[in-house]
């Protein structure tokens, strides 16, 4: 099974860090009836009581007006790919490989497996690295098959 690559939206907001800061964030999309496929969510270490939440997809007018009137917005200073296939050992290895080796820096990674399929969101500082990325991905898994 060949790896699906797709270019994804993320959209992002500061969050309280504090006992359901998030829940908060999160409250106005799912009352929109959203579905989100993503939620990753940190601490700012340089702005204490603070954090960030970065949600993917934000899908439908009424679920981006919600999301908008909660302060969140498209995180237009990031690129992300959505990266799924099977699990097999050494998929990530050879992902990020061909990402580094395209001359492409990653800004951050997030990957999870269920069952036997994963799912990893890599972030890119513009689109055009995240372009080549995806490209580099494609081509080195063609070349596995």
């Amino acid at each position: 099974m060949a790896l699906d690559v797709t270019k994804v939206d993320v959209w992002a907001t500061e969050i309280s860090d504090q006992p359901g800061g998030l829940a908060t964030a999160l409250s106005a999309i799912a009352a929109a009836g959203g579905d989100l496929q993503a939620v990753i969510a940190r601490r700012q270490p340089d702005k204490a009581g603070t954090g960030v939440v970065f949600l993917s997809p934000v899908k439908g007018k009424s679920v981006q007006t919600a999301a908008r009137q909660a302060g969140l917005s498209p995180a237009s200073n990031i690129a992300t790919l959505r990266v799924e296939g099977p699990n097999r050992a050494g998929t990530g290895h050879r992902i990020l490989k061909a990402i580094g080796d395209a001359s492409v820096n990653v800004r951050g990674v997030s990957a999870v497996v269920v069952g036997n399929k994963f799912a990893a969101y890599i972030g890119f500082d513009n689109a055009a690295d995240a372009n080549a990325a995806a490209k580099a991905i494609k081509a080195a898994d063609k070349a596995k098959r």
